[in-house]
C-alpha cells in the first residue's frame, strides 16, 4: 500500500483528500503546514508522494517545497500542489522548485486520484 503525505491547514480538505485516497487503497499521513510536513516526511521515509496546499501558517507550500529541494531530502518524491491559487507565477515557481503538478481547489476526486496514480505509478 503506497503512502501519501497530505499537507493542508484545513482539516476539512485533509478529510476530503484522505477519503478519496483511502477509497483507492492508499495509506495517508497528515500534516497541518509545511514545517509539520517536513517533519512527517523525515519520519515516514516510505512516502510515495506529497499533496501540498500553498497557503498555510508557519511555512507555506512553496517554502516547504523549496526547503525540501535545497536540503537534498526530496528523495525523488513527487509533490503535487493542491490549492485555491491559480496564478501562473506561483505555478512556475512551484515547478521550478520541483512540483510535478498543480490542482486547483475545489477538486474532483477522480482528477486527484488520476494524478496520484500517475505520479506514484499505482
Amino acid at each position: 500500500m503506497k503512502k501519501i503525505l497530505v499537507i493542508d491547514d484545513s482539516a476539512t480538505v485533509r478529510q476530503q483528500v484522505c477519503a478519496a485516497l483511502f477509497g483507492s487503497g492508499f495509506a495517508v499521513v497528515e500534516a497541518t503546514d509545511g514545517a509539520d510536513g517536513l517533519v512527517e516526511l523525515a519520519r515516514h521515509t516510505d512516502v510515495a508522494m506529497v499533496l501540498c496546499d500553498l497557503n498555510m501558517p508557519r511555512m507555506n507550500g512553496l517554502e516547504m517545497l523549496e526547503s525540501l529541494q535545497a536540503s537534498g531530502k526530496a528523495r525523488g518524491v513527487p509533490v503535487l500542489m493542491l490549492t485555491t491559487e491559480a496564478a501562473p507565477a506561483l505555478v512556475d515557481r512551484a515547478k521550478k522548485a520541483g512540483a510535478k503538478g498543480w490542482i486547483v481547489k475545489p477538486f474532483k476526486a477522480e482528477l486527484l486520484l488520476g494524478a496520484v496514480k500517475r505520479l506514484t505509478a499505482a
